[in-house]
Parts: structure tokens; sequence; C-alpha cells
């Protein structure tokens, strides 16, 4: 005969207690995990940076809304891991962009225009004689090459149109690494490589000859 069943029935009301406390432990734990926004932070000013032969080449220019992938016409975190599934496009799960990736590329685009002294118009300010550019981004996705290894990847085409004429176009690619193998890295890390990439298509602009042939 033991006596332990006995003593398990003895503090029913104590081991309840516990079992209360230990699931709202767990339950306050997933709660306070809240969810994190992130954008490209200030643009910072660039006029030393600004290529030469680009300032003053273009007066002005016309800068349509970015197009892409239906993926980033939302404002989820797109991540993948390279050197396990290429072909999965994960979503961070408490990470968001504060607007979608095709506006922010558009508005860091325009920003960095202006500040190398273009005039930066848009769409329905288009005339005739003002250069138009078009973007569309193929890849803009943090991607992992290794479990600690990451970077920030930006893939895009860039056509200079002059009077429904195609004058130029470019592929640009940036991929810059990440300082931290999550989504605050992985947001730095694209930041700059649309910085990069906006000094790229300045470069590309002071050569581009736009008047007619």
């Amino acid at each position: 005969m033991t006596f332990q069943p006995l003593r398990l029935l003895a503090h029913p009301l104590a081991a309840l207690a516990a079992a209360t406390v230990l699931l709202a432990g767990c339950a306050s734990t997933s709660k306070t995990q809240e969810s994190a926004t992130y954008d490209f932070g200030p643009a910072a000013s660039s006029a030393q940076q600004a290529p030469a032969a680009a300032q003053g080449s273009i007066p002005a220019l016309v800068v349509m809304d970015a197009t892409g992938p239906a993926a980033l016409e939302n404002e989820r975190m797109y991540y993948r891991l390279n050197y396990a599934d290429a072909l999965q496009a994960r979503t961070y799960a408490n990470s968001r962009w504060s607007s979608n990736p095709l506006q922010m590329v558009t508005q860091r685009f325009k920003t960095r225009l202006a500040q190398s002294g273009m005039k930066v118009l848009s769409a329905t300010d288009a005339s005739t004689g003002v250069p138009i550019l078009r973007v569309e981004v193929d890849d803009f996705v943090h991607g992992f090459s290794g479990v600690s290894q990451s970077e920030g990847q930006l893939v895009l085409r860039a056509s200079l149109f002059n009077d429904h004429r195609l004058v130029d176009q470019r592929t640009f690619s940036r991929s810059t690494p990440a300082g931290s193998a999550d989504a605050p890295g992985g947001a730095r890390a694209l930041a700059a490589s649309t910085d990069g990439v906006a000094a790229d298509i300045l470069a590309w602009l002071g050569t581009v000859n736009t008047r007619k042939q």
C-alpha cells in the first residue's frame, strides 16, 4: 500500500494554481513580442558624393513610380535562404516595412536625384522635352548565403525616355553585407544597396545624351 496518491490529491488547488501561473507566464511572453517597423532612415546629404558628370547634365527629370513583382506591393519584409532553398521567399513574422518597397525605392531615388541638384518632377508634371526615368525592380530581398552571412540585394532596370523615345536602358545591381543576420541587419543593408544604386544611376545619367539625334 502506498499513500502517494493521497498526497497528490491533498493539494489540488495548489497544483491548479501552479499550472495557471505557468500558463499565464507563457501567454505573457508571447504577447510581449511586439512587431517592429523599418524604413531607409533619413537621407543624409550626399552632395559631396554626387558624380560630377551627373550634375547639370539633365536639369530636370520626371521620375515615374517604380514597378516590380506583386510581392513588393505590400509591407512584408522578405528574406531568402539561398544556401538551403533559393526558390522559397520567406517573411519576417514580427517585422515590416513602413511602406511597400517600391514606394520606398521611388522616394529614395527622388531624394538622391534632388540632392544632386536635379529638378525632380512627378508623372503629373510631365511636359514635352523633359526626360522620363522608369524603374522596374527585379529583386529586393535580404538574402542569406550562409547561416550567419547575408546581404541586402537590389536588382533593377532603369530606362530613360525622351519624347517617347528610348534613350538608354541599364541594369543595376547592388549587394551589401548585412551587419546582423536578422530583420534590422537586412533593413540597413537594403537601405545601403538602394543608396548605392541611386549613386550608380546618377553616374549613368551623367553619360547619357538626351538630345534628339
